[in-house]
């Protein structure tokens, strides 16, 4: 078609091929910003010789809590203390053996420590907070407490025992230094000892009664244990009677010994006839 002047118009322009290839792409993205180099954190801690011992053996004694000695690998306390079996050989290169001995001890230590107390105020209150500790100390390390007591491990050794008795010793000491006796007859501490070893005894049965009764019913009941005890032998032992009566003046009539008193009272009612 012609226009009045007869001439065609002009053909849009086309654009170069160039140019439409770029305008059909997206514009390009900013360069992104480099990300700062990954830090590498080391598994490996740098510690002292002890810390690192004393870690190792933190995660020993919590295996030991919970199985028996012979359940538990030193593969399992390299993995739980984040070390390789090589270490632990390195600091107790006598094996497992070597490394529930020094767990052991190290859980002697800390009942040892139970037994502590200052040697002021009624002895029924000092007792109850010995035992809160003790008991507590069962409570958490249930498994390994009866392994230790029980006995029949395969990592039972002399060495063991003798840790064991350690604690024993030191628990009867502490116990005849409440009592503020100096030089303790055989009476005295034959009842001290075997008190010690009831308490031991009821531990493992209250473990083997899953927890029953509860903690502060155990706690009482080896309380007045301690007093019936004492009271027994008081009967025919001139020493332990002196120190049952200092004891005695001590508490108060609302505490523990008062109330063990008002219950065994009416409950010797019926043997009035033996006086």
């Amino acid at each position: 078609m012609t226009t009045g002047s007869g001439t065609a118009p002009a053909p849009p322009e086309a654009t170069p091929p160039a140019e439409a290839s770029a305008a059909a792409r997206p514009a390009a993205e900013p360069p992104a910003t480099p990300s700062p180099p990954a830090v590498r954190r080391g598994s490996y801690r740098r510690l002292s010789v002890e810390a690192r011992r004393a870690e190792l053996l933190t995660a020993a004694l919590d295996l030991f809590a919970h199985r028996a000695p012979e359940d538990v690998s030193l593969d399992d306390v390299a993995s739980a203390a984040g070390a390789s079996r090589p270490l632990v050989y390195r600091y107790f290169p006598g094996g497992k053996q070597q490394l529930y001995e020094a767990a052991l001890g190290s859980a002697a230590d800390e009942l040892e420590r139970c037994f502590e107390e200052p040697r002021s105020g009624p002895l029924s209150a000092r007792l109850s907070r010995v035992l809160d500790r003790y008991l507590g100390f069962v409570d958490e390390h249930d498994a390994g407490f009866s392994a230790l007591l029980q006995s029949g491990s395969v990592a039972e050794t002399s060495r063991t025992n003798a840790i064991v008795d350690e604690v024993r010793r030191a628990a009867a000491e502490e116990i005849l230094l409440h009592l503020a006796v100096k030089e303790p007859g055989a009476r005295l501490r034959m009842m001290v000892r075997t008190w010690i070893t009831a308490v031991e005894a009821a531990s493992l049965i209250w473990l083997d009664e899953e927890k029953r009764p509860s903690l502060e019913e155990l706690r009482d009941w080896l309380v007045d244990q301690f007093v019936a005890m004492l009271t027994a032998t008081a009967a025919t032992d001139p020493q332990t009677a002196r120190v049952m009566k200092a004891a005695v003046r001590m508490e108060p009539a609302e505490g523990t010994v008062g109330r063990l008193a008002r219950r065994v009272v009416p409950a010797l009612g019926e043997a009035s006839h033996l006086l």
